[in-house]
């Protein structure tokens, strides 16, 4: 077995892959560009070598940086995790030059499967059904808008060396196929060095369901089931599961077995992953062979029991499979939820900054089930501009479906995050949204579910009246609290009250509180009452709560005559006022927020990459302005309205922060 591995990586990934080889005893190396200096996964390595300026096309995608710092180490084998390097296979090439294990495929199978253009190609000749598209190389915008027009609206731009949702767009018409093109173009260069694109038929109301592989170099193949990865927002994946609640036993057979005969057909060694679409009637189409460790593996491993870390390494290392395919079995279901620094209240955009928060929940039992959770970053940390914006990976696993499900709601719940705008509101509200819990989703359910953007939750009657119960509850213990603070006026005592207005959410609860040594009898104004119980505080931001039984797990904050609460991926700012204090509130005016509506501003820290008009110019409904790169992603801001230009406030190349004001209109 090696005695050292270099993990040609950063982020979660590298630290995922250092926990499985310190479990068996490898040493590890970290490389860093200048922005991770202080990463996690350079303080959990053994060694760790410094390989160049923050942006990847500089650090982390330079195959000479990258094998420095492999001859420095005397690293045996490694690991390229994810993303950067992990599918090239000049990369791989240079490690077989340098004797240096890659743990991974061959490069004669990163070459035909890892390339989209070229796998399909194989594909098609191995008689595997693929969607229909153009598979050779489109040289300009122009022709990329002819064959879009062949192949016929909508179809799919994408990066032939693409991954992670980087340098892909659908295009509806002409005009987005021509801009979308450049766009993809982009975005490819700078994330993976190669700017080649294909184009495909987009398929409506899709799900995209992938098959796990497993192959030796002694001609052992097997399949790890599937995983469910259709919930996606600008084609990267948000929530993930295993199984798929839409597979049956004989359509998981087949995608199975076609998906190892198609990895022993390239010569296939390590883990690797199918892709399909499947439609209504359980159709699958191939799309495309991640030849490296899928983001969401941790579901696999969860209903498996398989560390696909430790198998790829054992295969790199030359060992036959231990696993045969009857070994391989469904225990249970696990769900991911994917921790993003981007703020769904601004349609998704990216938010750098530093973690001044970061508590996640405690891995191991909680309800049901059990909670994994695969991160890279720690409190007080930054999250920085130069890379992708996933700060953790939370997983459940549970004997059922529901169960995952319900761990997964009091996980999210649980998970403290500060100093940045991040997404799990959202995910929670995914949590809760009828059609996940049916199992019925598409690779549409946010464009269709969410078509406005995020807006956060509005919770029922039934969870109103449970947090404004816990609310009134806690309220009780803080007002107790105030009652004994010291240097109060002598023969004076001041009474906590029983009965309390709630306002939260637009409604009002009055409710008259019955206390004794184990809680709180709430009990409402329509006679109806509710058992409160918990360990909280004045103080904590997190409260653990049990009402008539069930959990309710909030994280609070305190705003003058209440709390601000996230529950349920609803922000609620949450007022406990006395009977007169509840009145006087109901006279005082609201106030208006500030008319930004002659502004363009800008919505994330980013770039400008280039400004698309110029003063006095007048703009249509839904014209590009101006695009904004952030976190390897470029954004195209456009015009709600029609207007005219009156002043331009930055240009091509300025770092801008978020609500800097890009350009204002007459």
């Amino acid at each position: 077995m090696f005695d050292k591995i270099l993990i040609a990586n950063r982020g979660e990934i590298a630290c995922r892959v250092i926990k499985t080889a310190r479990k068996m005893g490898i040493k590890t190396v970290a490389i860093y560009s200048d922005a991770d200096k202080n990463a996690l996964h350079v303080e959990m390595a053994d060694e760790a070598v410094h390989i160049g300026p923050p942006p990847a096309n500089q650090s982390y995608i330079v195959i000479d940086k990258v094998m420095d710092a492999v001859r420095q180490s005397g690293a045996q084998a490694v690991h390229p995790g994810y993303g950067f390097l992990s599918e090239n296979p000049k990369f791989a090439q240079a490690l077989e030059a340098e004797g240096v294990a890659f743990v991974g495929p061959p490069v004669g199978a990163i070459e035909k499967m890892g390339d989209k253009i070229t796998s399909k190609k194989i594909a098609q000749e191995a008689g595997v059904s693929t969607v229909p598209g153009y598979m050779g190389l489109i040289e300009d915008a122009d022709e990329a808008v002819k064959i879009s027009q062949q192949v016929g609206y909508p179809v799919m731009l994408k990066a032939s060396a693409g991954g992670g949702g980087k340098g892909m767009r659908i295009a509806w018409n002409d005009a987005e196929a021509r801009e979308g093109f450049q766009s993809s173009k982009n975005e490819a260069a700078n994330s993976f060095g190669d700017d080649r694109i294909f184009i495909e038929k987009f398929v409506t109301q899709p799900r995209h369901i992938e098959i796990q592989v497993l192959c030796d170099a002694h001609g052992n193949g097997i399949y790890l089931n599937e995983r469910e990865c259709s919930i996606q927002r600008r084609n990267q994946k948000v929530v993930e599961e295993a199984p798929s609640p839409f597979l049956d036993e004989a359509t998981r057979k087949a995608m199975g077995e076609q998906s190892v005969a198609l990895a022993k057909a390239v010569g296939y060694t390590s883990a690797g992953t199918v892709e399909f679409i499947v439609d209504g009637d359980r159709n699958f189409y191939f799309l495309e062979m991640n030849t490296r460790l899928q983001v969401e593996h941790p579901v696999t491993e969860l209903i498996t029991g398989v560390d696909l870390v430790e198998q790829m390494i054992r295969v790199a290392n030359g060992e036959p499979l231990t696993i045969t395919q009857a070994d391989v079995k469904i225990n249970g279901w696990a769900i991911e939820n994917r921790l993003y620094a981007e703020d769904p209240y601004r349609g998704f955009l990216p938010s750098i900054g530093r973690l001044t928060r970061y508590r996640p929940p405690a891995e191991g039992p909680l309800g049901a089930g059990i909670v994994r959770n695969d991160t890279g970053v720690f409190e007080g940390g930054e999250i920085s501009m130069y890379y992708d914006p996933m700060i953790a990976k939370l997983c459940t696993w549970a004997p059922t479906r529901a169960e995952a499900i319900e761990v997964m709601r009091n996980a999210l719940d649980s998970f403290e995050v500060e100093g940045i705008g991040h997404n799990l509101p959202f995910v929670a509200a995914v949590m809760d949204h009828p059609k996940f819990i049916a199992g019925e989703m598409t690779t549409a359910f946010i464009e269709e579910e969410y078509p406005d953007g995020f807006e956060g939750v509005t919770l029922g009657e039934e969870a109103l009246k449970r947090v404004a119960a816990a609310a009134a509850a806690m309220n009780r213990v803080a007002e107790i609290r105030r009652a004994r603070i010291s240097g109060t006026l002598d023969n004076h005592e001041r009474h906590v009250g029983d009965v309390w207005n709630v306002a939260l959410q637009g409604q009002d609860f009055d409710v008259t509180i019955a206390a004794d040594h184990d809680g709180s009898t709430v009990r409402f104004d329509d006679g109806s009452d509710l058992r409160v119980s918990g360990n909280w505080t004045p103080g904590d931001q997190l409260a653990h709560m049990t009402i008539n039984g069930d959990p309710l797990v909030m994280k609070v904050g305190k705003v003058s005559g209440g709390f601000q609460i996230r529950t349920r991926g609803a922000a609620l700012k949450v007022h406990v006022r006395t009977p007169r204090q509840a009145e006087l509130a109901r006279k005082m005016p609201e106030k208006v927020p500030a008319d930004t509506s002659k502004l363009l501003l800008c919505p994330m820290p980013g770039l400008i990459v280039k400004v698309d008009v110029a003063e006095g110019d007048e703009v249509q409904e839904g014209q590009a302005l101006c695009t904004v790169e952030a976190m390897k992603m470029e954004n195209i801001l456009r015009a709600e309205r029609k207007g005219t230009v009156s002043k331009i406030n930055a240009a091509a190349g300025d770092s801008l922060a978020v609500d800097d004001v890009i350009m204002e209109f007459e």
